[in-house]
């Protein structure tokens, strides 16, 4: 049995695995959605990168999971990236679902330019999507408004402060789904991290929001790779 460790993106609690995590319980395997500090029920929490990588590690180590597969959407990527590292041998492998990845002493916002990282800093979240910013990614107005109606501004601490890396991100196990709609080719650092043979990628025909989108396509992704 795996023990499945679900991180949304940005603006979003563990409410956005609510369609996901049946179908994994239902195939044998625990699902723990998380909801960092800062966002949603937590959004008084104050936050940063290393709590957020903080907050994954304490479901982990707080239920003592064993066989964990780190899952991380979006920016989640980053902090579930090291997690993964952070929990040694009790990760099975850690899955980025159409998501940045850590690179050491780089974050969120490196590839920002100054004018937008100050503004960011300035005004201290980062502000939810509109409902128009969700057109094309295989969405319907429902789950739009869902979405919408869900999130919750981002602290910017996290998208600012640097990711921490022991060792190269290529040397563990991983799975990265690239959601076709928002794009048809991972970003260079990933395309260079699926050169490891650790790792292998996924194809997704459905935008960046699977898990409200394409839910049991997503799950069966997730299944499929415990056995990887």
């Amino acid at each position: 049995m795996a023990e499945f460790v679900l991180v949304a993106g940005a603006w979003l609690g563990s409410w956005a695995w609510n369609e996901v995590v049946p179908e994994l319980t239902a195939a044998g395997h625990g699902a723990h959605p998380v909801t960092l500090s800062g966002v949603a029920e937590k959004s008084a929490v104050p936050a940063g990168q290393a709590i957020h990588v903080q907050d994954i590690v304490d479901v982990v180590e707080g239920a003592d999971l064993r066989e964990v597969v780190v899952v991380g959407h979006s920016y989640s990527g980053i902090p579930a990236g090291q997690a993964a590292e952070r929990i040694g041998d009790r990760l099975a492998r850690a899955v980025f679902v159409d998501s940045n990845v850590p690179t050491d002493g780089e974050s969120f916002t490196s590839v920002w330019s100054e004018a937008q990282v100050a503004a960011l800093t300035e005004r201290g979240f980062w502000p939810p999507l509109t409902a128009e910013d969700y057109a094309g990614q295989g969405l319907s107005d429902a789950e739009i408004a869902r979405i919408v109606g869900g999130s919750t501004p981002h602290p910017a601490a996290s998208l600012t402060e640097p990711a921490v890396l022991s060792r190269p991100l290529g040397e563990l196990p991983a799975t990265y789904i690239k959601c076709l709609l928002d794009g048809d080719t991972p970003s260079p650092d990933v395309v260079e991290l699926l050169k490891s043979d650790r790792w292998n990628l996924v194809e997704l025909n459905t935008g960046h929001w699977p898990m409200f989108s394409q839910p049991k396509e997503l799950a069966t992704i997730l299944l499929d790779a415990v056995k990887a």
